[in-house]
């Protein structure tokens, strides 16, 4: 008996997500390696080529070029609770001919907030929200 309550107790633990969730802000540092690992080119995390908005980030900001061509660009904030302020300075800095297009290309995943040049194909979206690190 007790040992098919704590049989129930790991599963209850594995289903809520007990001690599987982080809440440590991703950082451009962790993440490149990753992306170049799984064939991003030009990944840089230098202030001076990721842009004014991702370059003034807490936790540093991000370009990469997918493997199908598609540049990136990434802001990593001190928390969640600031994208939407970074949400907005990308809009306000973003090229007229992009403005039009920002809810198709700009996304955020707890502190990160990516913008694409074109709409990212679900692999390449997928393989970016994979290797967000802390």
């Amino acid at each position: 008996m007790a040992r098919r309550a704590l049989l129930l107790a790991a599963l209850a633990c594995l289903a809520a997500g007990c001690g599987v969730r982080n809440s440590k802000p991703f950082s451009a540092q962790a993440t490149a390696s990753c992306l170049r690992s799984h064939g991003f080119k030009a990944v840089s995390t230098d202030p001076g080529q990721v842009g004014f908005v991702a370059g003034f980030s807490a936790n540093g900001g991000l370009v990469a070029t997918s493997p199908t061509g598609n540049r990136l660009t990434i802001a990593f904030d001190a928390s969640p609770d600031d994208t939407a302020s970074t949400e907005q300075a990308f809009r306000e800095h973003a090229p007229k001919s992009l403005r039009p297009h920002l809810r198709d290309i700009m996304s955020t995943n707890r502190n990160a907030v990516l913008v694409w040049t074109i709409t990212a194909s679900p692999a390449d979206q997928d393989t970016v929200n994979r290797c967000l690190r802390s």
